[in-house]
């Protein structure tokens, strides 16, 4: 997250991120060109990796949290016939036990393979990531030559399709829960293949039902007249969940951080709060709160038959 002088924008920027930036510094150049106050994203890409990220400004941040979750879509360029330390180009050349070099492959064998990653799989975290041992990225313990013992990772991956394949690589669409390396996933399947393999390139083309037709890039962004017209309301976060809406008063008391009754089918409460679109029995975790108007308040947990506040828009921070 970063803060600093400039307009209060609230709003949401789906980025095609280039090839060579690292996450934080497309953060900063798409804040600075929005002259933005507040801003943070919600999943890092590689330097190397391009595609879609999903920043937040101003009063978005608030509500990022679940983007973090979210599962994703790729499309990853894989090298056969060489693996590297970092499961990608941008490492050096290593070998491993057991690897055949030019053990055949065509794309029968790499639709075999490919297959039998689908679905729940245990994942072994690379040293070349940024999780954190005793408050230390793994990276930097990798750099200094250090291999760590570490826990493998339950991931799920829903669905491979081979888009195209050579004799020295293929391409694949991977979509997968969070969490996953698809560096790692590379340098697996180049194992299972028996002739090793690394990433090449790594484009993101979806997150959180946002998809990489809709993002704009820096230079889009540079070019328009007002930059901020390519700014998606913060409700763009939060279209999965079910709305509540409430009145004037009540609209009061829920941002004063006030909990209020949910009127649910057959109660006649003359205090309660009605829901719209979905039934109670969907909204019983969270959910949009809409004031008069339609005007976006915030979220809320549904607990036993009560809206409790949850995240709050700060309106005195708008613009």
């Amino acid at each position: 997250m970063a803060s600093r002088r400039g307009c209060a924008l609230d709003g949401v920027l789906l980025l095609d991120k280039p090839e060579g930036l690292s996450s934080n510094h497309a953060l900063q150049r798409a804040r600075r060109i929005l002259d933005a106050r507040k801003a943070g994203h919600t999943g890092t890409l590689d330097p190397f990796a391009t595609g879609l990220m999903v920043l937040c400004f101003g009063e978005a941040t608030k509500f990022s949290a679940d983007m973090f979750h979210a599962d994703k879509t790729y499309v990853a360029d894989v090298v056969l016939r060489e693996e590297t330390d970092t499961g990608d180009r941008t490492g050096l050349p290593v070998t491993y036990d057991g690897q055949v070099v030019d053990a055949p492959v065509d794309e029968e064998k790499i639709r075999a393979v490919l297959s039998r990653f689908v679905g729940s799989i245990d994942q072994l975290p690379p040293m070349y990531s940024a999780l954190k041992r005793d408050g230390k990225p793994l990276y930097e313990y990798a750099r200094q030559g250090i291999e760590l013992e570490r826990e493998t990772r339950r991931i799920t991956i829903f669905s491979i399709e081979l888009l195209s394949c050579t004799e020295s690589g293929f391409s694949m669409e991977v979509s997968c829960s969070k969490g996953t390396y698809i560096r790692t996933l590379a340098q697996d399947i180049g194992r299972m293949l028996g002739c090793g393999a690394h990433l090449g390139a790594l484009r993101r083309t979806r997150t959180a039902g946002f998809d990489i037709g809709q993002a704009v890039t820096l230079e889009g962004l540079e070019a328009l007249d007002v930059a901020a017209t390519a700014l998606m309301p913060i409700e763009a976060l939060l279209a999965p969940l079910p709305v509540v809406t409430i009145d004037q008063a009540r609209a009061a008391k829920f941002m004063q951080g006030q909990k209020l009754q949910i009127e649910t089918e057959g109660q006649t409460a003359g205090d309660a709060t009605a829901i719209t679109g979905p039934d109670a029995e969907t909204i019983l975790t969270r959910a949009r709160v809409h004031g008069p108007d339609s005007k976006f308040l915030g979220t809320a947990r549904c607990i036993g038959g009560w809206l409790q506040p949850d995240r709050l828009i700060s309106f005195k921070e708008t613009t």
